[in-house]
């Protein structure tokens, strides 16, 4: 796994990245999957995959396609035991698939990617804690 410094100073230097749905380019656009494979290139290289074209209500088709990938390409934890650099899921409800992820900066902030607004540090308040559903790791780097 890298060292979970170097995900913390890769995940903030996306601070102030405009939100732009399926973007992932630093200082230009990225949404919350933008994001994840952004750190993922500043810290792993090159990206294992590419995700398909998504339209903004993906997740609501029903399939948990954002945990699907995370289990192939990361290593899954137990959601109440991440830490600084640990990437964490959300369902917006226990019937519907995980549809947004973060990374968390400490047990209390994550830097994440939303709608509507730029990349930013925020507190991991007790709303994100009732929808967090999974928690990965960085795999070892190549």
């Amino acid at each position: 796994m890298p060292a979970p410094h170097l995900i913390l100073a890769e995940a903030r230097s996306w601070i102030g990245t405009p939100y732009r749905h399926q973007a992932s380019l630093k200082g230009v656009g990225c949404d919350c999957l933008g994001l994840l494979r952004g750190v993922w290139r500043g810290v792993m290289g090159a990206e294992p995959e590419l995700p398909p074209p998504y339209s903004p209500d993906w997740a609501e088709a029903g399939a948990d396609t954002l945990v699907a990938a995370a289990r192939q390409h990361l290593i899954e934890i137990e959601r109440t035991q991440f830490a600084a650099g640990d990437v964490l899921l959300f369902r917006w409800r226990d019937n519907l698939p995980a549809k947004h992820c973060a990374i968390a900066t400490s047990p209390s902030t994550m830097v994440h990617a939303h709608d509507g607004a730029a990349v930013a540090e925020v507190a991991f308040r007790p709303w994100w804690r009732r929808h967090l559903s999974h928690a990965f790791r960085f795999p070892d780097a190549p």
